[in-house]
This record gives C-alpha cells, sequence and structure tokens, in this order.
C-alpha cells in the first residue's frame, strides 16, 4: 500500500497495513503515529516527518528511510535487521532492545539518540552527528568509522576492536571499560587525552602527532 503525503499524525494504522506486500510512505506526517508491533518489512519512508512515532515492537526487517525525521522518535524492541537510514533526523531517537544487526546509518542527525541496549552483531554508521548520543555496550567490531561525530558522546563499554576510524572526533567522550584493541585511530581527533580516555584506548593504533599530544600532556616532550 502507498501513503502519498497524508497526515496521519496521531493515528493507528493497524488496519490500514495488512497484507505481505511493501508499504511506502511519500512525505508523510507521521507525528505520534501509532506503529507499534506494525509488519513493515521492506517499507519506504521518503522525506517522513517521525515526530515522536512509536515504532516499538515493529517489523522493520529491511525498511529504508531517506530524508525527513524527527525527535524522539521510538524504535524499541524494533527489528531493525538490514535497515537503511539515509539523511534522516533520529535526534533523541530510542533505540533500546531493537536487533540492529547491519543496520546502516548514513549521513544521519543522531544528537542525543539512546542506542544503548540494542541488540545484534553490529551496526554500520557513516558521515553521521552523534553528539551526545548514547551508545553504551554497542558492538562495532572491526567497522570503518568515517565521518562521524562522537563528542561528548557515551562509549561506555562499546566494543571497537579492529575498527577504523576517519574523519572522527571523540572529544570529551566517555569511554569507560570500551575495547579499542587493534583499532585504527590515527583518523580520530581524540580531543583532551587524559588519563581516563588513555587507559581505555590500551591496544589501538594512533599516530606520532597524538602520541605527543598525550605525552606532552603528562610533561614530556618528544625529541
Amino acid at each position: 500500500m502507498n501513503f502519498d503525503g497524508e497526515d496521519l499524525s496521531g493515528t493507528s494504522l493497524t488496519e490500514r497495513l495488512k497484507g505481505d506486500e511493501p508499504h511506502v510512505f511519500r512525505e508523510c506526517d507521521l507525528t505520534e503515529t501509532d506503529l507499534w508491533g506494525a509488519s513493515l518489512a521492506g517499507a519506504r519512508f521518503e522525506s517522513c516527518v517521525l515526530e515522536q512515532t512509536d515504532f516499538r515492537k515493529a517489523d522493520l526487517d529491511g525498511a529504508v528511510f531517506t530524508g525527513g525525521g524527527g525527535l524522539r522518535t521510538r524504535f524499541t524492541d524494533a527489528d531493525l535487521l538490514d535497515a537503511a537510514f539515509t539523511d534522516v533526523d533520529l535526534s533523541s531517537a530510542h533505540f533500546g532492545g531493537a536487533l540492529m544487526t547491519d543496520a546502516s546509518f548514513t549521513g544521519c542527525r543522531m544528537i542525543g539518540a539512546s542506542l544503548t541496549g540494542s541488540r545484534g552483531t553490529g551496526f554500520r554508521l557513516s558521515r553521521s552527528n552523534l553528539i551526545m548520543a548514547n551508545l553504551g555496550g554497542c558492538t562495532l567490531r572491526g567497522q570503518l568509522l568515517e565521518g562521524i561525530r562522537f563528542d561528548d558522546a557515551d562509549l561506555s563499554g562499546c566494543d571497537f576492536t579492529e575498527a577504523v576510524f576517519s574523519d572522527c572526533r571523540l572529544t570529551g567522550t566517555k569511554v569507560l571499560r570500551a575495547v579499542f584493541a587493534k583499532a585504527d585511530l590515527r583518523g580520530a581527533d581524540l580531543g583532551e587525552p587524559d588519563d581516563a580516555k588513555v587507559r581505555a584506548l590500551a591496544g589501538a593504533v594512533i599516530n606520532q602527532a597524538q602520541a605527543n599530544a598525550i605525552l606532552g600532556a603528562r610533561g614530556l616532550t618528544v625529541v
């Protein structure tokens, strides 16, 4: 079923989403729309308003979101396996308990988003803004993280084993118990290299300038 330019704000779409064909939403207003538990595998959301849209427990396996977005969208306990988000505003969105295996976020605004407690073997991030986001405990092993802003984000307990950071910012981030074994941080702005961050980065690969900054902050000069 196709929804084109419809105002669906504040409604429940359970009765209108029957059938197995992928649903398409184009430029719809889904503000506070109830899609709790909806079957939306393979659905497409193009330039839709997603202000406080309720996708809790929805099946969004392979769903595609392009443009649009809004504050506090709820994906709690949803199935986001292979879902793709491109240029979507997901600020303050909630992903706790969501199955995120192979989900991808490209060019997304995710300021203050909460991904802690999400499930799966890892998701992909590219060219996205995660300032003040909470990714506590997330798995990003072996991922290429390109153009990501993690300023003031909570990365506590994250697994970045063998991840590659390119043009990323890690200023003010919380990295308590995070794992950076064999991670390549040469393309990252590490911010203020305090003792807690240095301990957390054990096992990572850094460049000469980063090493000089760490040692310089401790009163040592590299010659």
